[in-house]
């Protein structure tokens, strides 16, 4: 028998939808989520905690607490990005320890916790915290494909995060272009030499996802993430149903009814309704040119808000085929949050201005100079050279240059609330001004229509006033090429 992980509340919206599903949409289907059989539900982490805030006006702490009042039976699982959280920047150990505690008391039994790098250093206080609490840390495995990722560095990986304490492992196909053969050797490998359970995570993008599911299942996976139909599909994950009713009658049949799962999808159909002017088609289209840029929907979409602010649209082949380059320069990083809007970004620069490195972003620099961690390659020395003018790189951890910051975010957030929880405090620190512009909002007490309005016209003047600025200058801790892509919807106001 095989596992499913249901990503509707999470990844699911996240892909299509931009982030955009509200609480109140989600919880009229829990009480059928719960009872389906699934082996967790993917509800937290990832966009969700930023867009809660940013643009739906929400409380991510009470979405969390909503949806495990009403499915206490299915373990509820969060994408956690290591060192960074749910943010954009390396946090204090002290901010990671009380953020996965304070998660875990909230309602999450499953942790997958991942580093853009591959950088099992970033990970490790994650991994023990999220012990520490009782929850299940499941220590992932970013799948790329490039000359210094092999099955045998991979394997590697898996065991270096087992002997940091992982209880599973995960592969994220971020990109959805992994092979079936490569990743059914690679399930092998990890089964047999690691010997934690396996989960798989993969996107529809490139078309093989169905195939490399059923390949994964066969080698031994643990299992596999799904997104009930109506969320499915394009750069969202497989259909639910398709993958049940496939695996029924085998070895591997998942324990989950098709009848069943049809309910549920017949109420998300209807979500899905309420928000389909939000769609954006390409979303929703296999796109096997993945295959050779390697370049994920959200990064894709990124790159398409970026050149169209520019009005240069018709640059867009010369910007994918920079990326890799990019990408060889900085030692062949995976392409996933942060490391697709640093080498995406810095590949639009050196487009749009006709020379390559005339201008390097903050976010290149910072990444040359180690303070995101370790790359899976060499950076390129000319870079190199560039960047540093003779300095040396950080070789520790990158988390070690930091102070404890719990404190005096404590005290910086008691200015603008008196008797701030400790969730409030955490978010305070992980998005300062993105909370307060919501706490702000939240005590004018303006209706939530004319709130989304008012927060997406100021973010509108902003960005559009620094668009083509040569420095990455942060926007609550976030670049304006980063803001323009993962917030593309922000405008358009649905309640």
């Amino acid at each position: 028998m095989v596992g499913i992980t249901e990503t509707v509340l999470r990844d699911g919206h996240q892909s299509i939808l931009a982030t955009r599903m509200r609480t109140r949409h989600m919880l009229p289907a829990l009480e059928m989520l719960d009872s389906a059989g699934y082996r967790s539900l993917e509800v937290w982490g990832g966009a969700t905690f930023d867009v809660c805030y940013r643009f739906l006006n929400e409380d991510p702490w009470e979405r969390l607490r909503e949806i495990k009042r009403r499915a206490p039976k299915t373990p509820l699982q969060m994408l956690l990005r290591g060192q960074n959280l749910v943010g954009y920047r390396h946090y204090s150990d002290d901010l990671v320890e009380r953020f996965c505690a304070r998660a875990a008391a909230g309602g999450i039994d499953v942790f997958r916790i991942f580093d853009a790098l591959n950088d099992p250093r970033n990970m490790a206080t994650a991994i023990r915290a999220v012990r520490k609490a009782g929850a299940v840390a499941q220590a992932t495995i970013c799948y790329t494909e490039s000359p210094v990722h092999t099955l045998a560095a991979f394997v590697g990986l898996g065991q270096r995060l087992k002997d940091m304490g992982a209880q599973e492992l995960c592969v994220k196909d971020m990109g959805g272009f992994m092979p079936p053969e490569a990743a059914a050797a690679l399930v092998t490998a990890l089964r047999q030499q690691v010997g934690l359970p396996i989960a798989v995570h993969t996107h529809s993008t490139s078309g093989m996802a169905l195939m490399t599911v059923h390949r994964v299942i066969e080698a031994g996976a643990a299992s596999v993430d799904t997104a009930i139909s109506p969320f499915s599909g394009g750069t969202s994950q497989p259909p639910t149903e398709s993958v049940v009713a496939a695996l029924e009658g085998t070895e591997w049949k998942t324990g989950l009814s098709v009848s069943h799962l049809s309910e549920i999808a017949t109420y998300f159909g209807g979500v899905l309704d309420h928000y389909r002017p939000l769609l954006e088609l390409k979303s929703l289209q296999v796109d096997p040119q993945v295959l050779l840029h390697q370049v994920p929907g959200g990064m894709l979409s990124n790159l398409f808000s970026q050149l169209k602010e520019q009005g240069a649209m018709e640059k867009l082949r010369e910007v994918l085929e920079e990326v890799p380059r990019v990408r060889e320069d900085l030692g062949y990083p995976p392409l996933v949050t942060p490391t697709s809007q640093i080498v995406g970004t810095q590949a639009v620069f050196n487009v749009m201005l006709g020379e390559r490195y005339k201008v390097i972003t903050e976010e290149v620099r910072n990444y040359v100079k180690g303070l995101y961690g370790e790359p899976p390659g060499s950076i390129s020395s000319a870079l190199s050279a560039k960047v540093l003018e003779g300095g040396s790189r950080v070789t520790v951890r990158p988390a070690d240059l930091l102070a404890p910051e719990y404190e005096k975010d404590l005290k910086e957030t008691a200015r603008l609330l008196p008797a701030a929880s400790e969730e409030e405090v955490l978010s305070f620190a992980l998005f300062p001004a993105v909370f307060r512009e919501y706490l702000h909002r939240r005590a004018a007490g303006v209706d939530e229509g004319a709130q989304l309005a008012a927060a997406a016209g100021v973010f509108l003047a902003v960005h559009e006033s620094k668009a083509m600025t040569t420095k990455s200058e942060p926007v609550g801790g976030v670049s304006p090429w980063v803001q323009a892509g993962r917030n593309r919807l922000s405008h358009r106001r649905w309640g």
